[in-house]
């Protein structure tokens, strides 16, 4: 799921909503576990997480959710809306660039961290609530978004970075023409 617009950096080249659905869209499509999601452009304004979650349990009461997240998101959870209600909503897996041998539970805010423990048997922060943040390892590339559109603005490949599919999308729809800002 696209943010709609998220609140701590600039939407990348300004590309609208619908391309960035349409993006996942073709990204997931091999794979039948994974649906895409339109809730935050349907909604329109601020994307804060929170609420998304919030939201996604009113409409699927009998689903449980997973957020995924990269290492540097994690790392800067604490200055998100209302961050500490998210570890009572839902799972959080966490994606680590490779390299990474840190520690979850020391990146985790203050205001939570004294409510998780570690299980050694799952290798994942246990909640109270139930729900528990997990670190994935398994990411290969070590490379972010914001080189990847920077890539394709100077007319460099990105093969290899991005499933082909979203690498025909970016191109067929010229997107991603300007460098980005940011990460």
């Amino acid at each position: 799921m696209p943010a709609c617009q998220p609140p701590h950096k600039e939407l990348a080249d300004a590309v609208p909503f619908a391309h960035r659905l349409a993006m996942v869209e073709v990204a997931i499509a091999p794979f039948s576990a994974f649906a895409a999601c339109d809730l935050e452009g349907r909604r329109g304004g601020r994307s804060y997480s929170v609420q998304t979650v919030e939201k996604l349990r009113q409409l699927y009461p009998a689903s449980e959710f997973t957020f995924i997240m990269g290492l540097d998101s994690f790392a800067e959870i604490g200055l998100w809306k209302s961050y500490a209600r998210l570890f009572d909503l839902c799972h959080i897996a966490v994606a680590a660039r490779p390299g990474f041998d840190g520690d979850l539970q020391q990146l985790l805010p203050v205001a939570v961290a004294d409510r998780f423990c570690y299980d050694a048997d799952a290798l994942k922060l246990c909640g109270p609530s139930g729900f528990s943040v997990q670190l994935v390892k398994q990411t290969a590339v070590d490379v972010s978004s914001t080189e990847i559109r920077n890539r394709v603005a100077d007319g460099e490949p990105v093969a290899g970075l991005i499933p082909s599919a979203v690498e025909n999308y970016i191109y067929q729809h010229q997107l991603y023409r300007q460098k980005s800002a940011g990460r």
